[in-house]
């Protein structure tokens, strides 16, 4: 992305990226081992959140029998950032492909969202 790492991690922890991300009014909490819930159902836990870096937290809709690891990090480059997606313990193919198409969709809105700023 054409911004800096600030800009990036200001917006995909703030209101407007977390709605987009999370869901829709829920508050990414920043401290380890603190809980959020979702609109959806999703719920987890706050693994990691190290500011400009990178945020790590389980990940369970409210349909899934089991967690699985999300981690959002963060590269600078410059005035440029790149934005890396990783979940893990993913129950199989299916869940996995699933989850690529959704975090592909976030990418593509906070892209746009950051655009429009």
């Amino acid at each position: 992305m054409p911004y800096p790492v600030s800009a990036v991690w200001d917006f995909l922890v703030g209101r407007d990226g977390v709605d987009i991300w999370l869901g829709p009014g829920t508050e990414l909490p920043r401290e380890r081992g603190l809980s959020y819930e979702t609109e959806s159902g999703t719920t987890g836990q706050v693994r990691s959140f190290r500011p400009q870096d990178r945020v790590r937290l389980t990940w369970r809709p409210k349909d899934w029998d089991h967690d699985s690891t999300l981690q959002i990090a963060l590269v600078a480059a410059g005035t440029k950032t790149t934005m890396k997606f990783h979940q893990e313990w993913l129950a199989d193919a299916d869940e996995r492909a699933e989850q690529r198409v959704y975090w592909s969709d976030v990418i593509e809105r906070l892209e746009a969202r950051l655009a429009e700023r």
